[in-house]
């Protein structure tokens, strides 16, 4: 895996005040595509939305089920050379109705297979800790300066690293 050495110039508590400092670099003209803000220390948080019975867990599956049905009942519609407007529009009503019928069986089946171990709906998401704007300038100082012209004749190697600039954590 190839990672991008990057400096970590500030670090914020929210990600709103880190899109704010980057804002400000690049109102003040800073190539902002040598930019990025990382969120660091992140935890996944699982917040529940409620009770789910067997009844929520039909609905559920029926609604998935109805999406995924409707969209197909259109696509197939739409290969009708007479009338494919109609055509659509009606498969794609069959193919809701279709879909919810099969989508809330295993739904039902699904919920009622834990046997109450986990009769709660939840929505998960990430969250780090803090947020550090980042640039990859140590990449453009271990780069030799364009356009001076001059070569080594000395012999002498290379580094392909900085003798001096600002540590990397």
């Amino acid at each position: 895996m190839n990672e991008q050495v990057r400096r970590t110039i500030a670090s914020y508590t929210t990600y709103q005040e880190a899109e704010r400092a980057v804002d400000h670099l690049s109102d003040h003209g800073l190539p902002v595509e040598r930019v990025a803000v990382i969120g660091q220390d992140v935890r996944l948080v699982e917040q529940m939305t409620g009770r789910m019975g067997h009844a929520g867990a039909a609905l559920q599956g029926a609604a998935s089920g109805a999406l995924a049905g409707a969209l197909l009942g259109w696509i197939f519609g739409l290969l009708n050379w007479l009338d494919p407007v109609v055509s659509g529009l009606l498969r794609a009503l069959y193919g809701l109705v279709f879909g919810a019928l099969v989508g809330a069986l295993p739904g039902l089946l699904v919920h009622a297979a834990q046997r109450g171990r986990r009769d709660f709906a939840s929505v998960s998401f990430m969250q780090p800790n803090r947020y550090d704007v980042a640039d990859d300038a140590l990449r453009l100082l271990a780069e030799p300066p364009s356009g001076t012209g001059t070569g080594t004749s000395s012999g002498a190697r290379k580094s392909s690293r900085p003798r001096s600039g600002p540590a990397v954590t």
